[in-house]
């Protein structure tokens, strides 16, 4: 990976001889001018004084983003290494604030928005899944080794985030404060948490009243924030739709007998899904093996996280992937909105299996195709929806005026998706990246 340089506002770059697809279909200009941090025209002549990258026989896609994320330093530069250029971190400290504390100085790294802290009970959701005690564990240790200086401090700065005394939510009074925490310290969204555990393998996991919860939806609707759902059963799914939440951040993993009364409820309150297939697969057993053992991944990532690719949650393997596949494809022949996430943590945890930063979005695409989307479908899931449900109207379209985040690959992933992973080159707000 080349070292990101600051864009010169006056270089201008023409990638021509494209097949692109601009986030919605595929267009018939072949050329993209990029001046600066922006696309300024897409088809036309060539400027004279442009820098010509020749695409022939590659697609330009916009830059992919990865709707449902934990993330670090270290996760947003492999996501980047992949043509994600947006991470959308669901729990965790990349505020606004946050933003400017750790990327200071930092430009090797995909943009990130968060929703802060998530609103959980006392000793719920995640609770079960973070080391118990107040030691650092042995594999945090190990990745700090390997990490400069300015990395290891915001490591370590995630991590206690994340061990950090969670402010206590117990009543309206006490959900609605978090919620004014949490936009003040910059979030760009809001996250709740409706997780009693059974997929997780720790069953009674306490929850908060659906009063609580929802006088925290109302209050960040107030502050026109968006509210995403923590949700892994159709039970919880429709608890969440009933408080009004904008998004469901999981697909319910099972599949009971009121599913389709369930799917019109989400669909009629025009909430979106972001899946996490990805994350599903692993909850019931099955690692991402064939994807760590693919060269265009296995060469841009560290042994630390191909191991966990080749390892899974299993908390739940008496489930049944095909659920998630007609439960996913139920929503989308309904007009919901689904967006491409994964639920990848910020380091890599031995029990949080199947997931990597950047490398799972396409292997999540790839699901979506599984399931029954086109390859544009999975896409746009990937680009343009989110980018529209997050009010991210700057990026996820090749189109005159949007950053110019932008990944070129071999081949023609809109007949066969598995073509994203042949990446050529990389742009980040007009600087390239890789290739």
């Amino acid at each position: 990976m080349k070292n990101a340089t600051q864009s010169s506002p006056e270089k201008i770059t023409a990638i021509t001889n494209a097949r692109i697809f601009d986030g919605e279909k595929i267009i018939d200009s072949g050329t993209v001018v990029i001046k600066g941090e922006t696309i300024i025209t897409v088809g036309g002549d060539l400027p004279a004084n442009a820098t010509i990258i020749d695409a022939k026989n590659a697609t330009l896609l916009p830059g992919l983003i990865d709707a449902h994320v934990h993330t670090s330093i270290g996760g947003l530069r492999d996501a980047l290494k992949f043509g994600v250029t947006t991470e959308l971190e669901m729990n965790g400290d990349f505020t606004e604030r946050g933003r400017v504390i750790q990327l200071k100085n930092v430009n090797d790294v995909a943009d990130v928005r968060s929703a802060g802290t998530a609103i959980t009970a006392p000793g719920g959701h995640p609770d079960e899944l973070l080391p118990d005690g107040d030691e650092i564990p042995d594999f945090i240790l190990k990745e700090l080794e390997k990490l400069s200086k300015e990395d290891r401090e915001a490591m370590l700065a995630a991590y206690a985030h994340d061990h950090e005394e969670v402010p206590q939510v117990t009543s309206v009074e006490e959900a609605i404060k978090h919620v004014h925490t949490q936009v003040e310290n910059g979030a760009d969204y809001i996250k709740i948490m409706i997780e009693e555990g059974t997929v997780m393998a720790a069953p009674g996991l306490p929850v908060l009243s659906d009063e609580i919860l929802k006088a925290a939806v109302e209050e960040a609707h107030k502050f026109d924030k968006i509210v995403i759902a923590h949700v892994l059963t159709a039970d919880s799914s429709q608890s969440a739709i009933d408080m009004g939440v904008d998004g469901l951040g999981h697909l319910f993993i099972d599949r009971p007998e009121y599913t389709a009364k369930l799917v019109k409820s989400i669909a009629d309150s025009g909430a979106f899904v972001t899946p996490c297939l990805v994350l599903n697969s692993s909850i019931l057993g099955n690692p991402a093996s064939e994807l760590a053992n693919d060269p265009r991944v296995n060469s841009k990532l560290s042994p630390e996280w191909i191991d966990i690719l080749n390892s899974s949650f299993n908390t739940f393997p008496q489930g049944h992937m095909e659920n998630s596949f007609k439960n996913v494809m139920d929503l989308h022949r309904a007009g919901v909105d689904i967006l491409v996430g994964t639920d990848v943590s910020p380091v890599p945890v031995p029990n949080l299996g199947g997931l990597a930063h950047g490398a799972s979005v396409h292997h999540e695409m790839q699901l979506l195709v599984m399931a029954g989307l086109t390859p544009i479908e999975a896409l746009r899931s990937a680009t343009s929806i989110p980018a529209r449900c997050f009010d991210l109207n700057d990026r996820g379209r090749i189109a005159v005026g949007a950053l110019a985040d932008l990944v070129l690959v071999d081949g023609d992933p809109t007949t066969n998706i598995s073509n994203t992973l042949s990446i050529r080159a990389v742009w980040y707000r007009g600087v390239q990246q890789l290739g």
